[in-house]
């Protein structure tokens, strides 16, 4: 099953994000590796500056994917505003389709 974590940043915290890029990079190739990531990438603001990120796992249950979201280093540094965890369905453009 598919989930969407859709992260929104706090304001004041691109330095955050910035810093603890490389981890959060590590992270994302790990679950890559292990196939669990799908897809993932930053929301930019008018300014095409990152403010969010939207990441899609593939996950068990709601529960295994809201663990997933949890341990990435953006959330873990306090980056995140706020972090909704959706089920979701990838109709178009799939690869594996």
């Amino acid at each position: 099953m598919l989930f969407a974590f859709v992260c929104k940043d706090k304001p004041g915290h691109l330095d955050v994000r910035m810093e603890t890029r490389p981890t959060h990079l590590e992270h994302l190739n790990a679950l890559n590796d292990a196939g669990t990531l799908k897809m993932a990438g930053p929301f930019l603001d008018a300014e095409g500056k990152p403010c969010g990120s939207l990441v899609i796992v593939e996950a068990e249950s709601i529960e295994a994917a809201t663990e997933i979201a949890n341990a990435d280093p953006y959330a873990r540094a306090g980056l995140f505003e706020s972090v909704e965890v959706k089920p979701f369905n990838w109709v178009f453009n799939k690869p594996e389709a």
